[in-house]
């Protein structure tokens, strides 16, 4: 197993840059799993109007795929996110601990370097996001579905904040032999509720 133990410089950017979203309604779309570029247009104009991120560039001329149900937006504070009617997934790559290369052997020590370094990414995103509604680990019995159903399914850990319109989940990643997790870490999704609910 290898790792990496990464200041939390990156995180506490994008945890401003989502603490700043006092309404997550705003965001949301449809989620009708609608594909190509009037969806695509639609959610940019959602997106730029709730917020103040910008959109990758885009004109009249920009093709964007059939296929495609996200764009992606910088903040200020140069965070990267991709954005989707259902969820923002903050792209932050270099910061926070993460295992990768492991070995049915590392799984304990996976497990180890998960729960130490927890702590301190929890009290980041709780200097953010103020005190979650669930906090929970998956050693307590009915864990998997104790939040929601099925939401501690493959985490180890899970804190969930709940602004307007918005499940946010801190969580990492639970180490498995079968199947082998090949890496682990500690990451976090904003998952939106549709538009005007």
């Amino acid at each position: 197993m290898k790792t990496l133990d990464r200041p939390l410089d990156d995180d506490d950017r994008a945890m401003a840059d989502l603490a700043e979203v006092r309404d997550w309604r705003r965001l949301g779309g449809p989620q009708s799993g609608g594909t190509g570029p009037d969806p695509v247009r639609r959610l940019i104009r959602r997106v730029k109007s709730a917020t103040n991120w910008k959109p990758w560039p885009i004109t009249r001329r920009t093709v964007i795929d059939d296929q495609l149900d996200g764009w992606g937006f910088l903040t200020r504070r140069k965070t990267e996110l991709a954005v989707y009617d259902d969820q923002v997934l903050p792209h932050s790559p270099f910061s926070g601990w993460v295992a990768f290369a492991i070995e049915r052997t590392d799984i304990d020590a996976a497990i180890a370097g998960l729960d130490e370094h927890w702590p301190a990414k929890f009290d980041l995103a709780c200097r953010h996001w103020g005190q979650p509604a669930y906090v929970g680990i998956d050693s307590k019995t009915g864990f998997v579905d104790d939040w929601s159903p099925g939401a501690g399914a493959d985490r180890r850990h899970l804190a969930v904040w709940t602004p307007p319109g918005a499940e946010i989940h801190l969580y990492s990643n639970k180490p498995t032999p079968r199947p082998l997790s090949v890496s682990v870490g500690i990451n976090y999704t904003v998952y939106l509720t549709e538009e005007g609910t």
